[in-house]
């Protein structure tokens, strides 16, 4: 089911997808490793991040937090967005409503 949103699912996953490609490590989601990333080209990137954004909102329905390489992604349900942190640091987060 994903995420309880009131925005365009399209507009979430495309923001979503901005936002995971900020990781530098976001291929280790799929357990890929950095030479089988670098040899990829953009588009096929950027369909590794939309694959990624996809089931970050689905799996953030059901689970608080997924860990994503190096960073953190969380359902704030209280303020309705998705947080994209690096430890402490929030790189940035994609509003639900």
């Amino acid at each position: 089911m994903g995420v309880k949103h009131g925005r365009d699912y399209g507009d979430i996953l495309q923001d979503l997808t901005k936002a995971v490609s900020l990781i530098p490590d976001s291929y280790l989601f799929f357990e890929m490793d950095s030479e089988d990333w670098e040899r990829m080209g953009t588009e096929d990137r950027l369909e590794v991040h939309e694959a990624l954004a996809e089931d970050l909102f689905y799996g953030l329905g059901t689970q608080p937090s997924i860990g994503v390489g190096s960073a953190v992604v969380i359902h704030d349900a209280d303020l309705h967005r998705i947080n994209v942190l690096i430890g402490e640091k929030q790189m940035t987060f994609v509003p639900l409503i």
